[in-house]
C-alpha cells in the first residue's frame, strides 16, 4: 500500500477518535502515532461494570464511557504503553474472558466478549509494548498500582471486621487495596507512582510498614479528617450486589493490517509494525 495514503488514513482514524471525546478530551494527534486496535470491551469499577471503548495505538492505549450509540465518548483516559503491565486472570462467576491492566497509577480488571477476542487484546497490547521499547528510549514501568477488591466482596472491614452499613461506608486503601472502614483507614501518605504529592488513604497496617520504612528519614505528616486527594470516591455506601451494566450492543474489535492499510476483526493475522520498520 502507498505510506501517503497510509498515513492520510491513519490520521484521519485518529482525528476521528479524538473528535469523539469533544472538546474535552486531550489532542491524540502526533507524529508518528498510528492506531493498532480499537473495540469494546467491559470495564469492572469499584461499584460497577460499563462497557468502555478501547483504542490501541502505537505508544498509548486510550479508553473512555461510551455515549449516544457509541458514536460519541467522554471521560477520556490515556496510559502510556510502558507503564502497563498485563495479568491473565481465570474466569469469575460473573466476569468471563477477563485479565488485568495494571499502571503506576491505577489498575483495574476488563474481559472481552469472547476468549478469541481477549487473547487478540492481550497479544496486541504486548506486541506495541515490546516494539515501542525496542524502537524508542522509553523505560517499562517498575512500581503499578494494586487492584481495588470490588464492594461486593466483602461486607466487613478487612481490618477490624465490623460489618459495613449505611453510616460505616466501605474505603479502598490505595497502598494494599483492601476494603476498610474509616476508623482503621484515617491515615494518609504520599504513593509516589501514583500522584509525587498527593496524600492518599492508606489503611492502619500499610500505615504502620510505611512508618516503619520511613523512619529513619522524616516520617509524613498525619491528616485524620478531612479528603486530601481527588482520588477519594468513597462517597455513600455501597450496595452488596456488584451491578453489571449489560452491553446493548457488541462491536467486534478490529485490528489495522499494515500490510494491506486495511482492518481486520478479531481472529485475523496482525503484522503489527509499521510499514517503515517492516523488512
Amino acid at each position: 500500500m502507498d505510506l501517503l495514503i497510509f498515513d492520510k488514513d491513519n490520521r484521519d482514524l485518529i482525528q476521528a477518535v479524538e473528535n469523539s471525546f469533544g472538546p474535552s478530551g486531550r489532542p491524540l494527534s502526533k507524529p508518528g502515532r498510528i492506531l493498532m486496535g480499537q473495540g469494546h470491551l467491559m470495564k469492572r469499577g469499584r461499584r460497577k461494570v460499563q462497557p468502555k471503548a478501547f483504542f490501541l495505538f502505537n505508544d498509548v492505549l486510550v479508553y473512555g464511557s461510551i455515549i449516544f450509540n457509541g458514536r460519541w465518548h467522554k471521560k477520556q483516559k490515556i496510559i502510556p504503553l510502558e507503564d502497563i503491565q498485563l495479568d491473565d486472570m481465570e474466569d469469575g462467576e460473573l466476569f468471563k474472558n477477563q485479565w488485568l491492566i495494571r499502571t503506576p497509577c491505577k489498575s483495574f480488571f476488563v474481559a472481552a466478549h469472547s476468549l478469541e477476542e481477549k487473547q487478540a487484546w492481550m497479544e496486541h497490547i504486548e506486541e506495541s509494548r515490546r516494539n515501542l521499547l525496542q524502537s524508542s528510549s522509553h523505560q517499562p514501568g517498575s512500581a503499578f498500582a494494586v487492584s481495588w477488591i470490588p464492594d461486593s466482596a466483602a461486607y466487613k472491614c478487612m481490618r477490624c471486621l465490623n460489618k459495613f452499613t449505611a453510616t460505616n461506608r466501605r474505603h479502598h486503601c490505595r497502598k494494599c487495596g483492601f476494603l476498610v472502614c474509616n476508623s482503621c483507614s484515617k491515615h494518609r501518605a504520599v504513593i509516589g507512582h501514583i500522584h509525587p504529592t498527593k496524600r492518599l488513604r492508606i489503611c492502619k497496617l500499610c500505615y504502620a510498614i510505611n512508618k516503619e520504612q520511613v523512619e529513619e528519614t522524616s516520617p509524613p505528616r498525619e491528616s485524620t479528617t478531612g479528603k486530601n486527594s481527588s482520588e477519594e470516591d468513597d462517597l455513600g455506601a455501597s450496595s452488596d450486589e456488584e451491578e453489571v451494566e449489560k452491553m446493548q450492543y457488541h462491536t467486534p474489535s478490529t485490528w489495522l493490517n499494515p500490510q494491506s492499510g486495511t482492518w481486520d476483526s478479531v481472529g485475523t493475522s496482525v503484522y503489527l509494525k509499521p510499514m517503515h520498520l517492516r523488512p
